[in-house]
């Protein structure tokens, strides 16, 4: 049967403002095609096999009147509160055993007809039998009292979950800041720790280069402790040559003089001028000389070895002096 042809046999079951839809043999709630007719707000879809309705189903919020009795419903939609408009709703001799938390809110529903289903015991202690309008119509006020108990049941223990994952949340977001607070010390050591390891490198390379230095000054200070004491010893060495030469200065001036006299002694008496005036002292002198010589033998001897030890002192000392 094809959409159009399912429409059209709809059309056929409208009467007014109901569409009678009982025993046709249904196991499913033709939605999409009462959705069609808004006009339609009473459903009978007594005496049929129909076990569960869509979701679908409560989103027919124009319907009013709705007569499900006598099928095999084990369930209701989560959502059938959303049927605000309902007023009346026979659910009789179904296979129900509890109703939807959103039941409660069908705050329009002035009847309802629950027996002959096994339903828990609280729920049919608030059904009752529904033998007649007035208990079909307390059923309806009973079932809502109930059904709202339930609601508020349920939208503590919400409340009380959702406390309890806020207090989580709260918990896990404090455990996340401690653990931030660890890392961020952890980090902050680690940084502490690598800039004091840097200190402490810089401070031994300067100690080092402190050392360096020092090690140097000292070594140059030796170097000139050292060059110091070599120019005092040089100096020491050096200052007596200048009395060497002196002294070498003098013996050759005496040499010369000594010389001198021998070659003016020689002259005097060995030349024609032995007579002449001025070489009579001479050889006055030349005879005392020569007697006190032979007197003083010994101690000529002994001049003339020291004579001979300084001229040949003096020799090496200028020796030396070239090298």
């Amino acid at each position: 049967m094809s959409k159009n042809s399912k429409v059209l046999n709809l059309k056929d079951k409208i009467s007014g403002n109901e569409v009678d839809l009982s025993l046709c043999n249904l196991t499913e709630v033709p939605v999409r095609e009462l959705a069609l007719f808004t006009k339609a707000t009473f459903v009978d879809l007594s005496c049929n096999n129909i076990t569960s309705l869509p979701p679908e189903f409560c989103n027919l919020t124009h319907l009013v009147k709705v007569d499900l009795s006598k099928n095999q419903l084990t369930c209701l939609p989560e959502d059938v509160g959303n049927l605000v408009n309902l007023q009346h709703l026979d659910l009789y001799n179904n296979k129900l055993t509890v109703l939807p938390v959103s039941f409660s809110q069908l705050k329009s529903l002035k009847w309802l007809d629950l027996k002959d289903n096994p339903l828990e015991a609280e729920l049919a202690k608030a059904a009752g039998d529904c033998l007649d309008e007035k208990q079909c119509k307390q059923c309806a006020s009973k079932v809502l009292q109930h059904m709202n108990g339930l609601q508020d049941e349920v939208d503590r223990a919400r409340e009380k979950r959702l406390l309890r994952e806020k207090e989580l949340e709260r918990k896990r977001e404090m455990k996340q800041r401690e653990r931030e607070a660890r890392d961020k010390e952890a980090r902050k050591q680690e940084k502490a720790e690598e800039k004091e390891k840097r200190r402490r490198e810089y401070n031994a390379q300067m100690a080092a280069a402190a050392a360096r230095e020092q090690q140097k000054k000292k070594s140059e200070e030796k170097k000139k402790k050292n060059g110091q004491a070599a120019d005092k010893k040089v100096a020491v060495e050096l200052a007596p040559k200048p009395r060497r030469s002196v002294i070498g200065l003098m013996f050759k001036l005496l040499l010369l003089l000594l010389l001198g006299l021998a070659g003016v002694a020689a002259t005097c008496r060995l030349t024609d001028l032995q007579k002449e005036t001025a070489c009579v002292p001479v050889n006055i002198f030349v005879d005392d000389s020569l007697s006190w010589a032979k007197e003083q033998e010994g101690v000529v001897r002994q001049l003339v070895q020291n004579l001979s030890s300084a001229a040949k002192e003096f020799l090496e000392s200028t020796q030396t002096s070239k090298n």
